[in-house]
């Protein structure tokens, strides 16, 4: 009797000494709070992967982070601060660079559309999307990652490459936040001042958190700058409006000192459109990411 009593509590012990290990049950891919480069199943590559402090070994929703063009995941990581959102609020936060080098970073691969160096995406390029998807597949397939809690943001190119993720593959995302980079499709051949609406179909609606700043040159909330730009961030919202079904006239409100807000509801799937709008914001991270979190939380797919 005494043995078994023994080894019960020896058993116990053990427990609560594997408890400040994020892997100690389900998610075995790194220990709780910090970030490590994780090799992503069979497919060749490698992302950033931060686990929140507080990790249990349960499954966590999952937030990309997608950096600017010629960035990099690091990179992008530094700069958001979002590590310290996702240990405040217990979500994985993964970083991962894009399939075209360039520069001495990265850009993604949005076919179709010119990267910063001028050239467009071809065939042999890495494909982005398929990459970012089997990343998904395999963060749940290891117990790290709830499927139905998987958002995107991501910063100018990384911010085009969340819009474009949201009209290609909606079907795995929950919620969206680009970041100086929204985009509704690919801008229309015949008048790139509009979405082209053939490249933007999302399975479902999608609900679209944006940040912005007033004062960005290379990313004009007006419109213009680079060729891959040209449409207004308001037609781009009003674009994702259309799609997600929203039938409430827009409404305006300062939401922070310095900071206004476009919002745009009665959404199909409650899928509002928002975009947020820094007052003397440049070309970077003009995100609260409190505000953001708050905002892609709200969902599930």
């Amino acid at each position: 009797m005494l043995k078994r009593v023994y080894g019960l509590v020896a058993a116990l012990l053990l427990l609560i000494g594997c408890g400040g290990i994020a892997h100690a049950a389900g998610c075995g891919i790194g220990a709780a709070g910090e970030t490590q480069r994780i090799a992503i199943g069979n497919t060749g590559r490698a992302m950033l992967i931060h686990i929140p402090a507080a990790a249990s070994g349960d499954p966590l929703p999952l937030l990309f982070l997608f950096h600017g063009s010629t960035g990099t995941g690091a990179g992008m990581l530094h700069d958001s601060r979002l590590e310290e959102t996702a240990d405040r609020h217990g979500f994985i936060l993964a970083a991962p660079d894009g399939g075209i080098s360039a520069g001495n970073g990265y850009v993604w691969n949005i076919p179709g559309v010119p990267t910063v160096t001028g050239a467009i995406p071809t065939e042999k390029d890495a494909d982005d999307v398929a990459y970012i998807g089997a990343a998904i597949d395999w963060l749940v397939g290891q117990g790290c990652v709830a499927r139905d809690q998987v958002y995107a943001t991501g910063l100018s190119g990384g911010g085009r490459m969340t819009s474009w993720l949201g009209c290609v593959d909606a079907g795995r995302f929950a919620a969206i936040a680009p970041v100086v980079g929204l985009r509704a499709g690919n801008p229309s051949k015949t008048d790139p001042q509009t979405p082209d609406p053939a490249t933007c179909k999302p399975s479902r609606p999608m609900p679209v958190i944006a940040f912005a700043g007033d004062k960005d040159t290379t990313n004009p909330i007006e419109g213009g700058g680079a060729g891959y730009w040209q449409y207004t961030m308001h037609a781009a919202e009003q674009r994702w409006a259309q799609l997600n079904g929203c039938t409430a006239a827009p409404v305006t409100q300062w939401v922070a000192a310095g900071v206004y807000e476009e919002r745009y509801s009665g959404c199909r799937g409650d899928a509002d459109v928002a975009g947020r709008i820094t007052v003397g914001g440049k070309h970077r991270w003009v995100v609260d990411n409190e505000a953001m979190w708050a905002f892609l939380s709200r969902y599930r797919r």
